[in-house]
């Protein structure tokens, strides 16, 4: 049997890029076997020495080539991953050099400077967000709706927080979520809390045997986990969402990173409100 590729993702700060690209990249050929590495805080030339040694090492122990994903910006870094004998796709290396033909003068590299501080603004307003998530969630601080930039709404498991938290950490957005439950449906119309945020509301759905699953995780073999009560949770939820013109993401098989990004793009302008 073949061994699994060796797969190193190398950089001189948190490595989110080069995972993000690489991770991408590597889902295009589902049928391969990848054993993947992620070597953050490479910021000297001797860290960036050891991993090249690490590569070859892999490369020795596997018996197949190694791939490498790298945003290291020193050149004397990049130049000794070079040496490393896997195949280096170096991701900030291959742009810059197309955008220095553009542009006519070399850049300056800073390690980590897309994901730093040297922005407070920015940092704070992440930090704002991500605080106001976790005091909005699940129904919680309904008082703080009026600042919202969102709130979620959907059943119990149908991936609220998770949406919540990704969308307040990268984008700096300030979401609430809110639970459709059984007593909502009690009632026609919106959630009395909700009425006056009509134009804040997004709504998450999900089939009934990913939400089964998902809840089976929390209460095994319980009534709520049942996939009767999620069909008809679901329906409920669907209908009443669907009756007062909410926005929909059907959450089943797609990744927090794609739900948020669709939410975002749903919101007028589709852009975040911190870049």
């Amino acid at each position: 049997m073949t061994p699994a590729r060796p797969v190193f993702f190398i950089s001189d700060h948190t490595g989110i890029t080069a995972e993000i690209i690489g991770k991408s990249l590597l889902s295009q050929f589902p049928d391969e076997a990848f054993a993947q590495v992620s070597l953050p805080f490479v910021d000297s030339l001797e860290k960036a020495n050891l991993a090249a040694q690490q590569v070859r090492e892999a490369w020795k122990e596997k018996t197949i080539r190694p791939f490498v994903f790298s945003t290291l910006t020193d050149p004397g870094a990049r130049a000794a991953l070079d040496g490393c004998g896997g195949l280096v796709m170096d991701i900030y290396g291959h742009f810059l050099g197309m955008m220095v033909g553009e542009i006519g003068y070399p850049p300056e590299p800073l390690r980590g400077r897309f994901h730093g501080m040297e922005d407070p603004n920015s940092y704070r307003s992440r930090i704002d967000a991500v605080n106001f998530a976790l005091a909005a969630d699940d129904g919680l601080g309904v008082e703080k709706y009026e600042r919202a930039d969102l709130i979620l709404v959907g059943v119990s498991r149908s991936g609220k927080t998770p949406t919540s938290l990704y969308m307040a950490m990268q984008y700096g957005l300030c979401v609430a979520n809110y639970p459709l439950t059984p007593e909502n449906f009690e009632q026609p119309g919106l959630p009395r809390i909700l009425q006056p945020y009509r134009s804040k509301l997004r709504g998450l759905t999900l089939e009934p045997e990913r939400l089964a699953s998902i809840r089976s995780e929390r209460r095994p073999n319980s009534q709520y986990a049942s996939l009767e009560t999620c069909k008809g949770e679901l329906k409920q939820a669907n209908l009443l969402m669907r009756s007062e013109g909410i926005p929909i993401i059907d959450s089943s098989h797609r990744s927090v990173e794609e739900i948020a990004a669709m939410i975002k793009h749903s919101l007028p302008g589709g852009m975040p409100r911190v870049l």
